[in-house]
């Protein structure tokens, strides 16, 4: 029996998201089996607070996020409702997940700015208030202003919600895709490559700003920490924007859950190792002190 292109192209992308699926799961209970020891001691002897908080939802989260992933990828699955619930339940955690992990660095942020409570309401602002953005509603055909946060979850939930699945025809290609695409899913993601690319820039000046004053090993990770979380942050987010615009849908959502899912992953080693380094702090001509039990303040002096 012959099958048309885009049965073969369909299949062939369901066979790229089962593999990517698998890998990250693996990645992940490998990544979680080598750290145990780090973690259940972090998890005892730190104390209970919003930061350990956001680092248990951080850290567990992809755990069901995986799960779901991978049961609709293996299960033959011909109910498109069924279809649609399992990727509203997947699409709702990861971006949980991406909400939590972008808090996790918005208090580090505001640690290195010494608390300053300018700079946190300016950041909370635009996470949730004042960058505003037209989004056009397809149920209503309405435009409404939303914040930036607000208007990424639209966008997310808008296009998972009505979009339409289908499954291959191929015998043993299991899982289900969106048969129909958005032109705007790209917008969540350079809204979110803009805000990682300011934090970094905010981290970044006040690196230069303190550096002599306080090289203290503890700040230096700190710093290091930041940096690098959102340089990731802002290539992943860069990919997707392209990916978004010129892959297949199936391969979009893919990336898009690589991207939270690493993204989690990333956040939650770094606290453990930054909660390590504070409990063995190294001497220096500087002192930091950085309570992490809820990451509120980053005292420098000379």
């Amino acid at each position: 029996m012959e099958y048309s292109t885009d049965d073969v192209a369909a299949a062939k992308s369901l066979q790229f998201a089962t593999y990517i699926y698998t890998s990250t799961a693996t990645f992940w209970t490998y990544d979680y089996v080598c750290s145990l020891h780090e973690e259940w001691t972090f998890l005892h002897r730190s104390n209970w607070s919003k930061m350990k908080g956001l680092y248990i939802v951080t850290r567990y989260l992809p755990f069901i996020v995986l799960i779901t992933d991978l049961y609709m990828s293996f299960t033959p699955n011909q109910n498109q409702s069924k279809c649609r619930m399992l990727v509203n339940i997947s699409s709702g955690f990861e971006m949980i997940l991406a909400i939590f992990s972008a808090f996790f660095f918005i208090l580090r942020t505001y640690a290195l700015w010494n608390r300053n409570r300018i700079l946190l309401v300016t950041l909370l602002g635009i996470f949730f208030v004042s960058s505003q953005f037209t989004h056009h509603t397809q149920a209503s055909g309405r435009s409404i202003d939303q914040p930036f946060l607000v208007a990424s979850v639209s966008i997310i939930v808008d296009t998972t919600v009505s979009a339409t699945y289908a499954t291959s025809p191929i015998p043993g290609i299991t899982g289900c895709y969106q048969s129909s695409t958005s032109d705007r899913i790209f917008i969540p993601f350079l809204l979110f490559s803009v805000f990682g690319l300011g934090l970094m820039i905010l981290t970044l000046l006040r690196a230069i700003h303190s550096w002599r004053r306080n090289p203290s090993h503890l700040y230096v990770v700190l710093v290091n920490h930041n940096i690098f979380y959102y340089a990731c942050a802002f290539l992943f987010s860069t990919m997707n924007i392209f990916t978004s615009l010129l892959l297949q849908e199936t391969y979009r959502t893919v990336l898009n859950s690589f991207q939270f899912l690493t993204l989690a992953i990333v956040a939650a080693r770094m606290h453990i190792h930054l909660w390590q380094t504070s409990q063995h702090p190294r001497g220096s001509s500087g002192f930091v002190h950085i309570p992490l039990s809820d990451m509120s303040s980053v005292n420098v002096t000379a």
